[in-house]
């Protein structure tokens, strides 16, 4: 699983070492809609069933919708500031101090197995693993991650 996260990093690297240089997410919408369709491999999987008219996911309408958003607010390139900003490993334990309640999703570039996250999270409070989704949960499965979010956190409702 982690040797195919590397095969499909190439956006990470390049948003990572030069997110500047991405002027064709600024200076042209079919650039930055073809940078946000082939993001990685199983995203692109994911968008071109919506074009295949899958019953399930995303629909043409969420795919253009999304790219509409990143061009109307001129966001692809600070959007890409983030992997250049971030300085740590991926995959490092932190020790995160506050409450957190992750949730794996099977097409991910990466799940985080529940032994690296209690590592990872000292106070985790929910851990689950489910059965459809991605690297971009809450356009994929709003529905899913949103119950996600209300069982994860209840335990810290007043």
């Amino acid at each position: 699983m982690l040797s195919s996260f590397y095969k499909d990093v190439h956006y990470a690297l390049l948003m990572g070492t030069r997110p500047q240089t991405l002027t064709g997410l600024t200076d042209s919408p079919v650039g930055l809609a073809t940078f946000l369709i082939d993001h990685d491999r199983r995203s692109l999987e994911l968008i071109a069933r919506s074009f295949d008219g899958g019953p399930e996911g995303l629909t043409r309408d969420d795919v253009l919708d999304n790219a509409t958003l990143f061009w109307l607010t001129n966001t692809g390139v600070s959007a890409a500031r983030l992997y250049w900003e971030y300085k740590q490993g991926f995959f490092t334990a932190k020790g995160v101090k506050v409450p957190v309640a992750p949730s794996a999703f099977p097409d991910d570039l990466f799940q985080a197995p529940k032994s690296w996250a209690e590592k990872a999270y000292p106070k985790l409070i929910h851990y689950n693993k489910l059965p459809k989704g991605g690297h971009f949960a809450a356009w994929e499965q709003p529905e899913a991650l949103t119950e996600e979010l209300r069982v994860g956190l209840r335990s810290l409702r007043a």
